[in-house]
């Protein structure tokens, strides 16, 4: 069974943080994301398909990217229950101010996020 972030551990990582490969980041969103899995799978095939559209790499590159980043958050749950949260009321915001500064909360998170994984 796995350990789901509504279980208080604080902010200790779930997993350990993947490698940036396709496999083992889906993996690692089997686990701790798994309502994620539909738009990973998405993703990586979309990225496919514009890496053979245009004969670059590039787009492999910024999909795990992307992903690294994502599972980087979801790894911690209060990190991840706070980017959540900041999403949600961002997108219930009733001025374009409030939106704003949820929106760089969440912001704020993920930049943190893809800065860890880029330092390994």
């Amino acid at each position: 069974m796995s350990v789901q972030h509504g279980e208080s551990i604080g902010d200790r990582p779930l997993i350990p943080r993947p490698e940036r490969t396709p496999g083992a980041l889906r993996a690692a969103c089997t686990v701790v994301a798994p309502g994620l899995l539909a738009a990973y799978d998405q993703a990586k095939d979309q990225a496919l398909a514009e890496a053979v559209e245009h004969g670059s790499l590039g787009p492999v590159h910024a999909y795990l990217s992307h992903w690294a980043a994502l599972i980087e958050i979801e790894r911690h749950p209060a990190t991840a229950r706070a980017y959540h949260r900041a999403e949600y009321l961002a997108q219930i915001a009733t001025t374009a101010d409030e939106a704003r500064e949820h929106l760089r909360t969440a912001s704020s998170l993920y930049r943190e996020a893809a800065k860890a994984v880029r330092a390994e």
